[in-house]
């Protein structure tokens, strides 16, 4: 079995996403995704609109992922390949040359796939935020937490 890891925050799940976790698959049998806590994503310096939950839950709802695991830090890498058996990390080829990965070719195979032309998750909150100053809207609205009504 080829088991093949990928890393992400994956925020705002889009056709990009979807087709890079599609080509990852197909590279292997059985595909990881390592999501980025919000803890991680705050010492990068992204904010996210969805929680780690809710992004791992629609992760988890596509079929080419079969494994969601934390991702908590740069240097948990190694371990995660080891610990899974990983034979291929996949990346967006925006990370090709990265420090950040390429010392993994000492422990698996690393494949860079080209990105999805014009559609990013930093592309869609532009236009949003872009979108909401025409309309008058100062910033692009976060989500509510709505308390459910046991009552019913």
């Amino acid at each position: 079995m080829i088991r093949v890891l990928t890393y992400g925050t994956f925020d705002l799940l889009h056709y990009g996403h979807i087709r890079l976790l599609q080509r990852a698959k197909a590279l292997g049998d059985y595909l990881i995704v390592a999501l980025s806590t919000e803890e991680f994503n705050e010492l990068k310096g992204k904010k996210t609109y969805h929680n780690y939950e809710t992004r791992k839950k629609m992760l988890e709802a596509v079929r080419y992922v079969d494994l969601v695991i934390p991702e908590e830090n740069w240097e948990q890498k190694i371990n995660d390949v080891e610990k899974y058996q990983v034979d291929i990390v996949v990346m967006g080829s925006d990370w090709a040359g990265s420090e950040k990965f390429e010392y993994l070719r000492d422990y698996c195979d690393l494949v860079y796939l080209e990105r999805t032309e014009g559609i990013s998750t930093t592309k869609i909150k532009e236009d949003l935020k872009l979108q909401n100053q025409l309309n008058g809207v100062d910033q692009i609205p976060t989500p509510k937490l709505v308390k459910k009504n046991n009552n019913n």
